[in-house]
């Protein structure tokens, strides 16, 4: 299990500071830092004080994660790891809520996700769906994620479909997950349960008669997995890919492959997310 300490809220702001500063510089019209904190001279001087590494990074280094995900991982950490569900909904909820309330509503996720082994007392495990403003930045966030932020068994999972929703034909990394493992999705919205749709029934054996087939990566139950998988070792060793072409040879060709879209969208200025 991930042991969190006191300096894990700030590592966590980094990154979300790093996250919002690099969506800004994809959007079009262009969005710097400064002009995001622009309202606030004191604050964006304090911003760059106690956390130069987003100011100095974040047109040369993709983040590994969205920034909700980041907020999440907070909102998880202030709860505890001994946390009730519906109440680390309820605290996202009321967060989005007054960010719309002050006109913000970029970037919001419409999903949270909870996984964990089905025994009551186990640690439950979170994610959000991939919150971005365009496919392009969607897309690149799940490429940087496969490659750098999630589990490996996710990722060689996500992988194995393109962007367009076709299969690899030379490398399958889907999974069946234990009929012991819980994975349940609710609209953070109203709270209400959602079940998988038709592209994690296909990437994770999730049982479902939805027809949707929404982008691969995206939705909240990949990142809720991952951290899943990360902390239980249990669970972890009986996740097998169901197929003979998920080889070391094959996973390395894929990764090589999604890095290559991932320059493609970026362009050269932009340093490896594996780094």
């Amino acid at each position: 299990m991930v042991t969190l300490t006191v300096e894990h809220p700030t590592l966590l702001l980094d990154e979300i500071l790093h996250s919002i500063f690099f969506f800004g510089k994809l959007d079009d019209p262009e969005f710097s830092p400064e002009s995001l904190v622009n309202d606030d001279k004191e604050l964006r001087e304090m911003l760059k004080d106690h956390y130069p590494r987003p100011f100095d990074l974040y047109s040369s280094q993709v983040p590994k994660r969205s920034p909700f995900s980041c907020v999440l991982d907070m909102i998880v950490h202030l709860h505890g790891q001994k946390n009730d569900e519906k109440e680390i909904i309820k605290t996202l909820q009321d967060f989005i809520k007054k960010l719309e309330k002050d006109g913000s509503n970029g970037l919001v996720p419409s999903t949270i996700c909870v996984s964990q082994s089905n025994i009551p007392e186990s640690v439950k495990y979170y994610g959000v769906s991939m919150s971005s403003l365009g496919l392009k930045p969607g897309r690149i966030m799940v490429a940087a994620s496969c490659l750098s932020s999630w589990d490996s068994k996710v990722a060689d999972a996500v992988m194995t479909y393109k962007q367009n929703k076709k299969k690899n034909l030379d490398f399958d990394g889907t999974v069946k997950l234990q009929p012991y493992v819980r994975c349940q999705a609710f609209s953070i919205r109203d709270g209400t349960e959602k079940p998988p749709c038709k592209s994690c029934g296909n990437l994770f054996g999730l049982e479902t008669n939805e027809k949707k087939e929404w982008a691969y990566g995206n939705c909240a139950e990949a990142e809720s997995l991952s951290n899943l998988l990360k902390n239980d070792e249990q669970v972890r060793e009986q996740v097998q890919p169901t197929s003979e072409t998920c080889t070391d040879v094959n996973r390395e060709k894929v990764k090589e492959s999604v890095l290559k879209e991932l320059k493609s969208f970026l362009g050269v200025i932009f340093y490896d997310p594996r780094v």
